[in-house]
């Protein structure tokens, strides 16, 4: 859920244009558009290594008053279907029911997909963040249709979790049930008084498992019978009927109820987790499946293991083959320890920045061999073996069925634990220009959070400038891709013709990139991307 502890309306602020990162270094502000989508794409408003979770919704809200509200609705759409995030996407939706109702109308069916949001949107728009706490008649208009047009499984869904509870929601919206069976699964939920046949079938099944009165286990989410004395049939019962993204987080509760041992089980879940067409329908990010190898209790089937790397191959498909000469430089300094989705008490991510970081790059030379992959803080970073593992690749014919030899994690692993250090995002490229090297693209994962850099403060300019414009003057076609982890508006190199920032870290990334390297992107690069989104193609579901 969002983060209930940081929502106030604020006014408007015009940001600076070049000043002072967050850690104190020199950098280039964002444009409005591009800030607002880099901490749309990236933020969880969460509090970060840099920023607490108060500023960066303030900042938020800012940006979104500094542009048109056709760009805040496609940024939010961008945000869902693309970066695949959830809470700062819902901000930008509940400031749209007082910038343009139209919008809101237009985009709610796609941002509110299902009753986690439903209950997020709630929540922000009662918090008073957008000036009042109430939800207003449009709003709970909305929210009423979705109730009322939800499916039984969606309804039991999201009648799972607080701050609101669907409870809670129902009392704020007062919905009109349509049906005798949605009249009595509302006072179900709201503990009033109903009749137990009128209730939907999968609810009876509950609540007669509940009581005794059947041991058949009802299909219905996994949250709403843990709490139950199941017997390890019954767990193996879950585990072979439950959705993809319920098997990859409960591996571990599989295993301590001893689902393992039940002949024919390990295969049924590594084969579950291996359906590419699950795996693509979950939207997991990468670094998700890394987390959840990383977790693997002792005592694990080494066919599950096998089978997360096989899902982090298939949900880094996008990952492009590039041409010419490549670096990818990973930045593993102490800021990048910060948890990938910032922190807060119950809710912070055990994969950091630097994990991420380290993840995509490992992707890229998995299906990239020649590319240089540098590792830099305040000077650049050797990984030891590193060699060894790249002719390791080269000799691979990567084009086959993905190679579960090549460990990606394991890679990733070997970068990640170099992490501590300051930060100098110039070191990289200082080195290419003191090699004279030959590069076509060069591509960062960062927080983008420099501070470190020698370059005198009379220049009036970041290191990374300093050294890209070097480079160019040897390599004048040389692209640079800069992909930021972190919900922050400055950058180190402003978006040019042969320079793109991103934000966020859904396998989108390798998309833009690929685009950006065959010369498919608009001037604007990313920014370009979320403009095009055709608002005119979005059909309203309100009249």
């Amino acid at each position: 859920m969002a983060n209930k502890t940081i929502f106030a309306s604020k006014q408007q602020a015009k940001p600076k244009t070049i000043e002072y990162n967050e850690a104190g270094g020199r950098a280039y502000t964002l444009k409005s558009r591009a800030a607002l989508a880099q901490l749309t794409a990236t933020g969880t408003l969460n509090q970060t290594f840099y920023q607490n979770a108060q500023v960066q919704l303030d900042h938020i809200l800012n940006l979104a008053l500094e542009v048109e509200p056709a760009f805040v609705a496609k940024t939010a759409i961008y945000a869902r279907q693309k970066a695949q995030m959830k809470d700062t996407l819902v901000v930008l939706l509940a400031l749209l029911s007082e910038l343009d109702t139209e919008l809101f109308k237009q985009i709610f069916p796609l941002i509110i997909d299902n009753g986690k949001q439903l209950r997020n949107f709630v929540q922000i728009m009662r918090s008073g963040m957008i000036g009042r706490k109430s939800l207003g008649s449009l709003p709970k208009r909305l929210v009423n249709e979705w109730i009322l047009s939800a499916s039984v499984q969606q309804l039991l869904a999201a009648n799972v979790g607080n701050s609101p509870s669907l409870a809670d929601v129902l009392k704020m919206t007062h919905p009109k049930p349509k049906t005798v069976e949605q009249d009595a699964f509302f006072a179900y939920v709201l503990g009033k008084e109903y009749q137990f046949e009128h209730l939907p079938a999968q609810v009876q099944a509950l609540e007669k498992f509940r009581s005794g009165v059947s041991t058949e286990l009802p299909k219905v989410p996994m949250q709403l019978l843990t709490h139950l004395n199941l017997t390890t049939q019954q767990w193996a019962e879950i585990a072979c009927h439950g959705s993809w993204q319920m098997l990859r987080m409960n591996l571990n509760t599989f295993l301590r109820h001893d689902v393992f041992k039940i002949k024919g089980m390990t295969k049924i879940i590594a084969d579950k987790l291996m359906d590419e067409q699950a795996i693509k329908k979950s939207r997991v990010f990468p670094y998700q499946l890394m987390m959840a190898w990383s977790a693997l209790a002792e005592g694990m089937p080494p066919e599950i293991a096998k089978a997360l790397k096989f899902a982090v191959q298939c949900s880094i498909s996008n990952v492009p083959k590039l041409q010419g000469n490549v670096v990818i430089a990973i930045d593993v300094s102490g800021s990048m320890s910060s948890s990938i989705t910032g922190y807060r008490q119950g809710a912070t991510s055990q994969l950091r920045c630097v994990d991420v970081a380290a993840l995509f790059a490992s992707a890229f030379k998995y299906v990239n061999p020649n590319i240089r992959l540098m590792a830099f803080d305040t000077e650049v970073r050797q990984l030891s073996n590193l060699s060894k593992v790249q002719e390791y690749l080269k000799r691979k014919n990567l084009m086959k069925q993905p190679n579960l030899e090549i460990d990606i994690f394991a890679l990733a692993k070997k970068f990640a634990n170099m992490c501590g250090g300051g930060t100098d995002c110039s070191k990289p490229l200082a080195l290419l220009v003191k090699e004279n090297a030959k590069v076509d693209m060069v591509i960062y994962f960062s927080d983008n959070e420099s501070w470190a850099d020698q370059i005198p403060r009379a220049h009036r300019q970041t290191g990374m400038m300093h050294y890209w414009k070097q480079l160019k003057q040897l390599n004048p076609d040389a692209k640079l891709v800069c992909v930021d982890l972190q919900p922050y508006a400055t950058t180190q190199l402003p978006e040019q013709k042969d320079v793109m920032n991103i934000g966020g870290f859904s396998d989108n990334v390798f998309k833009l990139i690929e685009s950006f390297a065959n010369n498919e992107m608009h001037v604007n690069h990313w920014i370009s991307e979320i403009e095009n989104i055709d608002l005119t193609q979005i059909q309203s579901h309100v009249s």
